[in-house]
């Protein structure tokens, strides 16, 4: 009698479980390492976008930026990778340019140093001429440079990034957005390494 009083009792909790949305609804989001992109972004067409929402001056951002890089190799040719530069008051605008910048002269090859000079080498390279000053250090035309970085097609992409950011609900950085739907961070999957894992997984949970 009380193998079957138990029995019963598993089943009625496992309908509960499972036949009641607002229980399951609640586990589930218990239990995600992302958030839902609400309402959900509209993204390149044909493709799997991915937007890593980064800033230079996040140590965050400098610790996770490898991981990113390493992933970003793997990733199949209908995922399309952006990475979104993010300015949360106007004395961040200059390192919003800075990417855009290296990227209209074909050097975000520099990317990753530009992490390394303010967070291990500890440049404060966060002011218009500090920028210039170190780029051309690094072998890149400093006229040339300072022409982009003050390019209208260099401040037009940092107003979409702006955009972005708001569109997405942007709380804070490093983010990883997938698909226009979803979005991981640090703080949501539970670690620097587990962020790339989860976009992994949501990827694969997109094409799928």
């Amino acid at each position: 009698m009380q193998h079957w009083q138990k029995f019963l009792s598993l089943v009625v909790l496992s309908f509960f479980a499972w036949g009641n949305p607002v229980l399951a609804q609640t586990s589930s989001a218990a239990n995600a390492k992302f958030v839902n992109v609400n309402p959900p972004q509209p993204t390149e067409p044909g493709k799997i976008e991915v937007l890593e929402f980064f800033s230079y001056g996040c140590p965050h951002c400098a610790v996770l930026e490898p991981m990113v890089q390493t992933w970003r190799k793997t990733l199949p040719s209908d995922v399309a990778f952006y990475g979104v530069p993010v300015a949360f008051n106007a004395g961040m605008k200059p390192l919003q340019y800075l990417y855009y910048a290296l990227d209209a002269v074909g050097r975000l090859d520099l990317h990753p140093l530009v992490f390394k000079a303010i967070h291990d080498e500890k440049k404060r390279i966060f002011t218009e001429s500090a920028i210039i000053d170190w780029v051309a250090s690094q072998g890149v035309d400093k006229t040339k440079f300072q022409s982009a970085f003050n390019s209208f097609g260099v401040k037009s992409k940092a107003q979409r990034a702006d955009q972005l950011s708001k569109a997405y609900g942007l709380q804070g950085t490093p983010s990883i957005a997938v698909a226009g739907r979803f979005m991981t961070s640090p703080s949501e999957a539970g670690g620097y390494q587990q962020t790339v894992d989860e976009a992994n997984r949501l990827v694969k949970q997109v094409r799928n």
